[in-house]
């Protein structure tokens, strides 16, 4: 799946989102798609600026230096990219996964859990490492982020409609002839608009994700460690649990299972790992690979 492809996807996906938003404002005519966008746009600011030390805090990250190994991979691979060198972080989550964040690649950060150092070996873990600097490079932590910021303001504004009540929708002739339809459309808006924000958010996260598989193992040199590691990572996330705010799923190399296990397919933030393999080393290796497992 070439990254043109899902490059287009993405710019297609959040189009549809601001289109979006700005269907529920216009209920209330050109001011209310303004102070719909303006909500976004706060929104937006706010996770561009403060996205990284949010999720940070979130996963209890220890920044560490030079004397640790995963400093010095991510410095290996930022030298080989001529990329700036991101802080490095390491959460005392024994659950596998790693994420990059931060609002450009010159205020970026990536961090891994203990859990993931602690299974994987030194080349599996430059592969994971490679794949999060691919995020950096290509500044999918600022497209995520307006993604579920609106997203987020979507669904906070379908849900306030309830308090804004129906006023915005009549506006004919004849009120009463159209309040049955009204109350039907802002029921709909309120249960649907959430829904589509949240599939939307998905799909963008998803296109990403193969984006940034592709660009780790070619950083790399060679996808197999990247391949190896998801595949651990997988394994190992259906037995150790990280239960984060799902707002944070699509900042993670594999999307993180609660406690149950459970993930909803159609919310999910990343491809499912067969996918994911396929992309990386092509069907045919992908179907030797499973089968050796």
């Amino acid at each position: 799946m070439s990254q043109f492809y899902n490059n287009v996807k993405t710019a297609l996906f959040l189009g549809i989102l601001t289109a979006l938003i700005m269907l529920i404002g216009s209920f209330w005519g050109q001011n209310g798609i303004i102070i719909a966008l303006v909500f976004a746009g706060v929104m937006n600011f706010v996770s561009y600026f403060y996205s990284d030390k949010i999720a940070i805090a979130t996963m209890r990250g220890q920044e560490v230096g030079p004397e640790h190994e995963l400093y010095q991979i991510v410095q290996e691979l930022t030298t080989k990219a001529g990329m700036p060198m991101p802080k490095v972080f390491v959460s005392p989550a024994q659950a596998p996964n790693a994420f990059a964040t931060g609002r450009n690649p010159n205020h970026a950060a990536v961090c891994a859990t203990q859990g993931l150092l602690d299974m994987l070996e030194r080349r599996e873990i430059a592969g994971v490492m490679g794949h999060e600097l691919s995020h950096v490079r290509h500044r999918d932590i600022l497209i995520q982020s307006v993604a579920a910021t609106v997203a987020a303001a979507i669904s906070m504004i379908a849900w306030n409609m309830q308090w804004f009540g129906l006023g915005g929708f009549g506006g004919g002739r004849n009120r009463r002839d159209g309040e049955g339809a009204n109350i039907l459309i802002y029921l709909a808006i309120m249960i649907l608009a959430p829904i589509a924000a949240a599939l939307i958010q998905a799909a963008i996260s998803r296109s990403r994700e193969f984006n940034a598989d592709a660009g780790g193992a070619e950083l790399l040199g060679d996808p197999m460690p990247l391949a190896t590691a998801l595949e651990k990572i997988e394994a190992a996330s259906r037995q150790i649990p990280l239960d984060v705010n799902p707002a944070f799923n699509s900042m993670f190399i594999a999307e993180p299972r609660n406690a149950m296990g459970m993930i909803v397919g159609m919310f999910q933030t990343h491809p499912p790992l067969e996918a994911r393999l396929m992309n990386l080393i092509g069907r045919e290796s992908t179907g030797r690979f499973m089968a050796a497992r």
